[in-house]
């Protein structure tokens, strides 16, 4: 009776251990599987850290893949978020209809020519949808020239990124590291060319302020 149960006990485990196997997701069930942005948590911490002064507003967030987000270059090209992927970008929405935003541009400007690189950039998305022409101009005329251009008249990344982060308004900016995650939103402007804007870009990549 022993043997038989037994072996019947055998014969059940080996079943429930195939049902398992059979019904594990593609990809493998790890932490790594499972945690895509597990190895942004450090800098999540440190964006914390020195969310500070006038970049106060920055909230780190629990780190998570950023939002698929498609645009247009300068020349009209596709481009993809995943594409620059590979250095810490802060990804910026903007508009000529946004008062803030414009405010914040020649900010924004100066801060990737002191501290963009292979390390870091700025993504400024201008997402008017209206009179085109508008932001490149808009842009020179105030002599706003170390940004590269990418636009999204489809208006395809502002609900994305409202969906994304829960915003509501303009300016909003993501913080994404070069694994591609996002570890840190603000809603609305800030003074991207002070001090603490630079402190803050420097412990997200881990560099002495």
């Amino acid at each position: 009776m022993r043997a038989a149960l037994a072996v019947g006990g055998l014969v059940l485990a080996g079943a429930i251990a195939g049902l398992a196997l059979y019904a594990r997701p593609p990809g493998g069930n790890g932490p790594a599987a499972s945690q895509p942005c597990a190895g942004s948590e450090p800098a999540a911490h440190r964006v914390d850290g020195a969310a500070r002064g006038e970049v106060a507003a920055m909230q780190a967030v629990a780190p998570r893949p950023a939002p698929t987000l498609s645009f247009k270059d300068r020349e009209g090209a596709e481009v993809a978020l995943s594409d620059l992927k590979g250095k810490m970008l802060l990804v910026n929405l903007w508009a000529t209809w946004c008062a803030p935003c414009k405010a914040e541009m020649p900010a924004l400007d100066k801060l990737q020519a002191e501290e963009g690189g292979a390390g870091f950039a700025v993504v400024a998305i201008n997402v008017d949808t209206r009179n085109l022409d508008r932001p490149p101009r808009w842009l020179a005329e105030n002599g706003i020239d170390r940004l590269a251009f990418y636009a999204d008249p489809g208006g395809r990344v502002l609900p994305a990124v409202q969906r994304d982060t829960g915003s509501t308004g303009l300016p909003t900016t993501l913080l994404v590291d070069a694994a591609g995650c996002t570890i840190g939103v603000m809603k609305g402007p800030a003074d991207w060319a002070g001090a603490d804007a630079r402190r803050l870009i420097r412990a997200a990549l881990g560099r002495p302020g």
